[in-house]
Order: C-alpha cells, then sequence, then structure tokens
C-alpha cells in the first residue's frame, strides 16, 4: 500500500510538473505567431493540461484498465464543468463571450452526448454488442476533434478572441523547445508509475478501478486546470479562464478517447449511465447559468451551486 501510494504522489508530481513545463513552451511558441489568448486557451494550454489524462488513459487503456481510462475522462470533465469553474466563479464570477456561449458550450454538451451513445451499444439496441468505447468510435471521436480545430483557428483572428488578454512571456526558442522535450518526458515516466500506484490502490481498498478514475485520478489529472483557471480569473483574464475548462473537456472526449479507443477499443464496466448522465447535466447547466438574465456571466451563487451538485455526485459515486 505504501509503494502504492508513493507510486501515485510520485507519478502526479512528475505529471504535474511536465504539464506545466509544456505548457509554458507549447504557449510560448503559439504566442510567437500571434495567436490569441483565447485561442491559446482553446488549444495550445488546454492540450498542455490535458496531457495528464490522454498519458494516464492511454497508458490504462494499453494495459487492459478501460474503467480507469474512460472514468478518468468522463471525472476528468466533471471536475472541469463542476468543480473548476465553480471554484472560479466563486473567487471571481467569469464573463462568457457570446462566441463561447453560442458555441463552445454547446460543443461540450455534444461532446457528452456522442460519448454517452458510443458507450450505450446494448441501451441503443445493439444487445449481442457488449458496452463499450471501439475502434470505430475512437475514429469518430478523432473525427469530432478535428472539427473542433478547424473552428478555433477560424476563430483566431476574431475581435472578441482578443479581449481582456494579459501577456505570455515569450520564452527563447531553445528554452522553449526544451520545456517541450522535458515537460514530454515528465508526463510519460510520471504516467507509468501513476496507473501503477493508481490500480494498486484499487485492489487494496477493494472499489472498482472506474471509482478510482472518476474521483482519485480525475481530480489529480485536474489539478492544472484547477490551477490555469483560477490564476487567470484573479488576472482578470476570462479568455484563458473560461477556454481551458471548456476546451479541456473537449480535447478529454474527442482526442484522449479517440485516440486511446483507436490504439485499443476498451469495454465498459464499472462506469454508468448515471455518471453520463451527470456529465450531460453538468454541461446544459453551465450553459443555462450563462444564459441567466442574458447577463452571460458565472456568478458567485451559481458557482456555489456547480460546487454542490459535484459534491453530491461524489457522496453518490462512493458505496
Amino acid at each position: 500500500m505504501i509503494i502504492h501510494t508513493l507510486y501515485l504522489i510520485g507519478g502526479l508530481a512528475a505529471i504535474l510538473w511536465g504539464a506545466n513545463a509544456l505548457t509554458d513552451g507549447a504557449a510560448s511558441t503559439a504566442k510567437r505567431f500571434h495567436l490569441s489568448n483565447l485561442v491559446i486557451g482553446l488549444t495550445i494550454v488546454a492540450f498542455g493540461t490535458s496531457m495528464p489524462e490522454f498519458i494516464i488513459s492511454l497508458l490504462s487503456a494499453l494495459q487492459g484498465s478501460s474503467d480507469l481510462s474512460i472514468g478518468n475522462v468522463v471525472g476528468s470533465n466533471l471536475f472541469n464543468t463542476l468543480a473548476i469553474v465553480g471554484c472560479t466563479a466563486i473567487i471571481s464570477p467569469i464573463f462568457i463571450g457570446k462566441g463561447t456561449l453560442n458555441k463552445e458550450i454547446p460543443f461540450t454538451l455534444l461532446a457528452s452526448l456522442i460519448l454517452f451513445i458510443c458507450a450505450n451499444d446494448q441501451l441503443l439496441g445493439s444487445e449481442s454488442a457488449s458496452n463499450g468505447i471501439s475502434r470505430s468510435d475512437g475514429l469518430l471521436l478523432l473525427c469530432f476533434f478535428l472539427i473542433f480545430l478547424s473552428y478555433t483557428f477560424a476563430i483566431a483572428h476574431h475581435p472578441e478572441a482578443r479581449a481582456e488578454e494579459t501577456p505570455i512571456k515569450i520564452l527563447p526558442l531553445w528554452k522553449a523547445s526544451l520545456f517541450i522535450l522535458l515537460g514530454l518526458a515528465g508526463l510519460i515516466a510520471g504516467g507509468k508509475f501513476f496507473v501503477e500506484g493508481a490500480s494498486g490502490m484499487a485492489r487494496a481498498w477493494g472499489v472498482s478501478e472506474s471509482v478510482i478514475g472518476l474521483t482519485l485520478v480525475a481530480g489529480g489529472t485536474s489539478l492544472p486546470e484547477l490551477a490555469t483557471s483560477i490564476t487567470a480569473a484573479l488576472k482578470n483574464n476570462q479568455g484563458i479562464a473560461i477556454g481551458n475548462a471548456i476546451g479541456s473537456n473537449l480535447f478529454n472526449v474527442f482526442f484522449v478517447l479517440g485516440t486511446s479507443a483507436s490504439i485499443r477499443p476498451m469495454k465498459i464496466q464499472g462506469i454508468t449511465n448515471f455518471d453520463l448522465y451527470t456529465l450531460i447535466g453538468a454541461s446544459a447547466l453551465l450553459w443555462i447559468f450563462g444564459f441567466f438574465y442574458k447577463k452571460q456571466t458565472i456568478n458567485r451563487l451559481e458557482g456555489s451551486l456547480l460546487v454542490v451538485v459535484y459534491l453530491f455526485y461524489l457522496y453518490m459515486l462512493w458505496p
């Protein structure tokens, strides 16, 4: 048990350091090409902060721990939508631009619905098939990921995308490249230790890998998103604060699960429709709050409600 705990903590530390280094190097490189902060938040920062989920899910799928892989993505998206957006709004109310409210958030809701459809073969009539994310499902998710990237770069020079920007430090090219390489190395090494530690702790505690993935692993791998969004909110940079959370959700479903399932199809055993319904409801709730009174703001009360919903979900999840 002690060994597994050390693996978990050491792996998480390496993952978080690697994600931070990779994000700094990639954001600096992107800024050299004059991309806006919103676009960087939706792509580069979101990709960097989603690397822990990607590494954990990919390695888990390759090792046959599909519940840990899928639970990590579902749990991370719930943590992003309810806990991160909620905590960020409590600290500083989040203004949501019209483009984000009308396009990005609905796209996040669509991603949750697509995941629900892909994961419910039996519910949708294929009684002979087992629920899971097949290779064809994974390729479909990657197609949606390409659509999302195309849309993101299409808005790269939109005036709204440049609103309320704060400077991003531009590093020397050699230093940015070094950060990217070292960050990737930290992610890969830390990911291996983290997966082994998480699986070992699940066995030691007598709980399923799906519960560990939905809670402990999801919360741990979402720490970069939490730190990034809260820091951006304190600096009054709502573009990165909300863009990071939304972008990470889309990366997790379309890229992380899409890539993992394309390499190795994943069976679903411990992840239930309750988890997927909660994910859909969380995305819908975020969208509804943004429309309240047409003010396009997630205020402190709404942020508190999001956190309460997440805590209730955790209460219902644990046996």
